[in-house]
């Protein structure tokens, strides 16, 4: 092993980097190669490294720059949907409690009064008379207003039900 370069390897490694060995090179420098070993090392780690290069670039097949952009602001764009649905998905959970408590309300009143919401459509329909302007008088408005509080209360708490469940609806809908 020698401390020393060879004397033909600058010239090897010009020939090398240009890429012009061995075409390009007399046959005395390619049997020199052949038989120095510092040369012969350096011609063969050259055209590994070459023969490496021109492979990887040649596997490398990137799409075009468009096509990345527009994957990117494809990614933010449903980053910040995700973002957005965060809270929506607490106004859904808000109103499907809001629906069940009120349904759940509504049964344990109506449990506790025993069944006699069905008697309410019954006793809610005016009695038939002879004249009608007697028909609405204040006896029977009297009469009738502890069924009024409860002809209010079962819609309300049925529109309330309704529109809890079309938000609920609406607000899950992926569009």
């Amino acid at each position: 092993m020698t401390l020393r370069p060879c004397s033909h390897e600058p010239e090897i490694k010009a020939l090398l980097e240009r890429g012009h060995w061995p075409q390009a090179s007399s046959p005395e420098l390619q049997a020199h190669a052949a038989e120095c070993r510092s040369c012969g090392d350096l011609v063969l780690v050259t055209q590994a490294f070459h023969g490496a290069r021109a492979s990887a670039l040649s596997a490398a097949n990137l799409p075009a720059p468009g096509v990345l952009w527009w994957r990117a602001q494809l990614r933010r764009r449903n980053e910040a949907l995700e973002r957005m649905n965060k809270p929506i998905l607490g106004a859904q959970i808000f109103a499907l409690a809001a629906t069940l408590l009120t349904v759940v309300g509504l049964t344990i009143t109506q449990a506790s009064h025993g069944l006699r919401w069905l008697s309410w459509f019954a006793s809610s329909a005016p009695q038939e008379s002879a004249s009608p302007s007697s028909q609405w008088t204040s006896a029977t408005l009297t009469a009738m207003l502890p069924s009024w509080n409860l002809t209010l209360l079962v819609p309300a708490l049925a529109m309330l039900a309704l529109l809890g469940g079309v938000v609920v609806y609406l607000a899950s809908e992926k569009q």
